[in-house]
């Protein structure tokens, strides 16, 4: 289990200056404990451990390689540190760092700082540590250490399951901050991190490059975490109020999902289904009046109307709460349904195509409107690239909201939530297996349907995804990743429900 809250490097660098100088415990402590964390936490992953390669670079970070090295030479485990940029006792070096350095040199230990001597060291390992960089990389590694890290990155990927690596706070080669993998970045089997759970762990490629995140508070005042806002939240499981003995089918909510152009029925179907697991009382679906009739034979419970007959005004007879988007299509009926909907004034989730006339028409911000992009669609509506999106994805979340208003629901590994108040919530959890058709259609149904129940929709949003990425997470785990469709997330939706309500 990791903490809620999520920081950038710069916050956890003022933690940690508060924890100094407020507190009275010395930086060289705090590395102490790091190191002494790390290792213990290592040898609990791997007790048979040989020979120990710790990479060392320059600062900090290689300071708390330095005590991991300690440790294992302390109990008789075969160290080599491989130091790159210079071994920390120069006067480049941190004041800690040196003197982390200098107890791990005092105890006998010795460091390999040539780089052609590098490649020998790192295959001869049975663990290797990465403590190159840490939280405080801002470009890509160049030099000797780039070397370092394709040394490290080809030695794990080597026969035989390669040689297994812990990373030191970060992997290096990682923002901390967006989660974008330079180029080299070091993949991790496990990340310990310190003091701070580091929001680019936790999306972007962070998720793949991490490993298992394991999170070590080093025995900090909680006082000092709480004097500086997180810069994110991850999302937790929702609470769903328990329905009045009296209530009917209105009062649960009625939800009309706009799209299904021909051969796009799917779409509605899947959200509108969604919708329905996940409470609501009426769910209509508003398409192609050519097809829309085979909806009953799929999911009788689903009404549908001809979007091209329905008026404005006539939404509100039908519906709380507005999905526009699933399956609409790019032709010209779909650009007059988009333009005959998009100025409702109901609470409004926005999906697939309907994003992608909302980055044409550029409509006015509205408050009550929830946007769930991919990156791809994030980036039509930031006139950007899906690159662009990935290399900065919070900057990205907020930018959408600051330009549209409303909630931003941006999806990919590690979701965002952006709120028009500043707010951020982050999902860790979901899986690759979510990377399939209908997937984004579910989950706009189901904060469709938690909307149109009463439930803010900031609110809403975050438990959606939440209840979408769990449901994925189970369905994954009984079915396999690759295997894993749309339909089954929400046949997994019921007990997660219950269990939400329960609390």
């Amino acid at each position: 289990m990791l903490p809620e809250e999520i920081y950038c490097a710069r916050q956890t660098r003022e933690i940690d200056r508060v924890v100094i100088e407020q507190h009275g415990v010395p930086g060289i402590t705090l590395m102490r404990r790091a190191g002494a964390a790390a290792f213990k936490r290592m040898m609990e992953r791997s007790s048979r451990v040989a020979h120990l390669v710790v990479v060392c670079g320059p600062g900090n970070n290689g300071g708390d390689g330095y005590v991991v090295a300690l440790c294992a030479r302390q109990i008789g485990i075969r160290v080599t540190v491989l130091a790159v940029g210079g071994d920390n006792t120069g006067d480049a070096a941190t004041a800690d760092a040196a003197t982390a350095a200098g107890d791990y040199h005092d105890h006998g230990g010795t460091t390999v700082s040539k780089v052609e001597d590098a490649g020998a060291v790192i295959a001869s390992a049975d663990l290797l540590v990465d403590a190159l960089f840490g939280t405080g990389l801002s470009r890509a590694p160049q030099g000797a250490a780039a070397e370092v890290i394709a040394r490290i990155n080809r030695a794990r990927a080597g026969a035989s399951g390669g040689v297994p690596v812990v990373s030191l706070d970060m992997p290096s080669g990682l923002h901390s901050d967006t989660g974008f993998a330079f180029s080299p970045c070091v993949v991790a089997d496990a990340t310990v991190t310190f003091i701070g759970v580091k929001l680019g762990l936790l999306t972007g490629r962070g998720r793949s490059h991490a490993g298992e995140i394991i999170f070590e508070d080093l025995r900090i005042p909680a006082e000092a975490r709480r004097a500086v806002p997180p810069a994110a939240r991850i999302i937790q499981p929702p609470t769903l109020a328990k329905r009045a003995r009296e209530m009917h089918k209105g009062d649960a909510g009625r939800v009309l999902v706009v799209g299904g152009e021909r051969g796009m029925l799917g779409a509605v179907l899947l959200a509108g289904e969604a919708a329905l697991r996940c409470g609501s009382g009426l769910v209509t679906l508003a398409g192609d009046a050519a097809h829309l009739d085979l909806a009953a034979l799929h999911r009788p419970e689903l009404m549908s109307a001809d979007a091209a007959r329905m008026a404005p005004e006539d939404v509100g007879a039908l519906a709380d709460v507005v999905v526009l988007g699933p399956g609409l299509g790019q032709s010209e009926w779909s650009e007059r349904i988009f333009e005959r909907f998009i100025h409702c004034d109901l609470p409004m989730v926005v999906d697939a195509d309907g994003l992608n006339w909302l980055a044409r028409a550029r409509p006015r911000q509205r408050a009550n409107r929830v946007l769930t992009p991919h990156p791809g669609e994030a980036a039509r509506l930031l006139q950007s690239s899906p690159a662009d999106i990935q290399a900065d994805r919070p900057a990205a979340a907020a930018e959408i909201v600051a330009r549209f208003g409303g909630i931003c629901v941006l999806k990919g590994a590690g979701t965002l939530v952006a709120h028009s108040d500043g707010a951020l919530w982050l999902c860790d959890r979901g899986n690759p297996g979510m990377a399939s058709a209908g997937m984004g259609d579910v989950l706009s149904g189901i904060v469709a349907s938690t909307i149109g129940q009463g439930m803010p929709a900031a609110d809403a949003a975050t438990a959606a995804v939440w209840l979408h990425a769990s449901a994925a997470d189970i369905a994954a785990a009984e079915t396999g990743e690759r295997s894993v469709l749309a339909r089954d997330v929400i046949a997994r939706l019921p007990p997660l429900i219950r269990r939400a309500e329960s609390k």
